[in-house]
């Protein structure tokens, strides 16, 4: 640790905020090593109730900065939402982490009608689409699912997963925003058919006999980012050194948690009740790779089920940036055109993150932008750089350097005009 930035740190005090889900691991882990400490910060995690509470206490400076989720940084940049604020992010927490599960009803509505492909995580989609093509014929009310906040990962998985087998997510279910501990509740209840979220809320639903899990963000689309640390433009600007002394320490962290014999330990860690407050088995299912889909299956093994380090799954990819901001486009929450390169350029900071990697010796991608989709394996961007597999469940490539070929390749698959509406502006 350098002496001289630990002494002149800026602001060595903080609040930081985080919702009680596996992936605030490298948040607790700093906290529970020292590691915050070793950098020169007194760090005090502030436990929140909805994304909302974390983007308002945030923008108004309340929370220094705060587990975000990555498009949530975008939208708050854009004026996609009630709140307007320039934000920016420099350190990706993790990568994959969530997934999406049904209530043993539509379970069984789904197993009745094709028995052979509803547990299978890349036909299930295509089930699904028979069961709300069977109400719809029957005059039955739509499905409802949930997501954690309109511009989350979350919302993009779900509405992708569902386009890919031809269902339309604002036609034919209704969508609603309900806080990740609160998903288990709803779905016990009945007011909830379906969810995505990140865990160990999917896990919890399983654990309890409630609800069947039908398929994970890696399903989806593999190594794919989820949450990021986020603070504003202006504290960032403010508080130059205290920014990099917390992201070193995050980097330490996820360096940390990646170590396979440290996931128990985290595990144990994050079920704490000032943390997730969840049963310890039920944290380790991701955690540890051994995931259960459903109560009375045996688990099934994912080991890049949570990433936290490996495979650069801390580098604010400018590229991750435009994908995001293409599925904002393609479900018409820009009611402009939009400037992909200028917004990502100015709120994902590569450059500040390759400052405090290079501070541990830590190898930084040297470019900005990668392709998606094209890597069935783990593959080399450059010498000392692995990168996981990029599969998209469609087979899809994005290229980030022409979204709007990206987005029109989507408008012609669906043919909805929801798209080409906003291209040809």
């Amino acid at each position: 640790m350098n002496v001289a930035l630990q002494q002149n740190l800026e602001k060595p005090q903080l609040t930081l905020g985080f919702i009680p889900l596996t992936d605030c691991a490298p948040l607790v882990i700093a906290q529970e090593k020292g590691i915050f400490g070793r950098y020169g910060l007194e760090v005090t995690l502030s436990k929140e109730t909805s994304w909302a509470n974390i983007r308002d206490k945030v923008a108004l400076g309340i929370l220094d900065g705060a587990q975000m989720l990555a498009p949530m940084v975008l939208g708050m940049s854009c004026g996609v939402g009630p709140v307007h604020k320039p934000m920016i992010t420099a350190f990706s927490l993790d990568l994959n982490g969530n997934a999406i599960t049904v209530s043993n009803a539509l379970y069984a509505s789904m197993h009745a009608l094709a028995p052979l492909q509803a547990s299978v995580p890349n036909r299930s989609a295509h089930v699904l689409k028979q069961v709300i093509d069977a109400r719809r014929a029957a005059d039955e009310e739509p499905l409802v699912f949930a997501t954690v906040f309109p511009t989350a990962t979350h919302t993009y998985e779900l509405r992708y997963w569902m386009a890919s087998a031809g269902i339309d997510p604002d036609r034919d279910v209704r969508l609603v925003v309900v806080p990740p501990p609160q998903m288990k509740a709803r779905m016990e209840s009945g007011d909830v058919d379906g969810f995505c979220v990140g865990e160990p809320w999917n896990a919890a639903a399983v654990h309890a006999g409630i609800g069947r899990t039908l398929i994970t963000k890696y399903e989806l689309w593999n190594n794919s980012p989820e949450k990021v640390l986020g603070v504003t433009q202006e504290w960032a600007e403010q508080y130059p050194l205290t920014h990099r002394a917390l992201l070193m320490a995050l980097l330490e962290a996820a360096r940390w948690l990646d170590q396979p014999h440290h996931r128990r330990e985290a595990a144990a860690l994050i079920a704490r009740s000032r943390y997730v407050h969840a049963p310890e088995e039920v944290v380790a299912m991701s955690m540890t790779g051994t995931y259960r889909y459903a109560v009375d299956e045996a688990p099934r093994a994912l080991p890049d089920f949570n990433v936290f380090h490996r495979y650069a799954a801390n580098f604010p990819w400018r590229s991750h940036a435009i994908w995001f901001l293409t599925q904002m486009v393609r479900w018409q929450q820009f009611k402009a055109p939009v400037d992909f390169r200028r917004i990502a350029e100015t709120v994902y900071r590569p450059d500040l993150y390759r400052d405090a990697a290079a501070q541990l010796g830590v190898p930084a991608p040297s470019i900005d932008y990668k392709s998606e989709g094209g890597h069935a394996t783990a593959w080399s961007s450059e010498p000392h750089i692995t990168l996981g597999s990029d599969l998209f469940i469609d087979g899809r490539t994005f290229d980030p350097t022409d979204p709007i070929g990206y987005l029109a390749g989507f408008a012609r698959a669906d043919d909805s005009g929801k798209v080409v509406s906003l291209i040809r502006r």
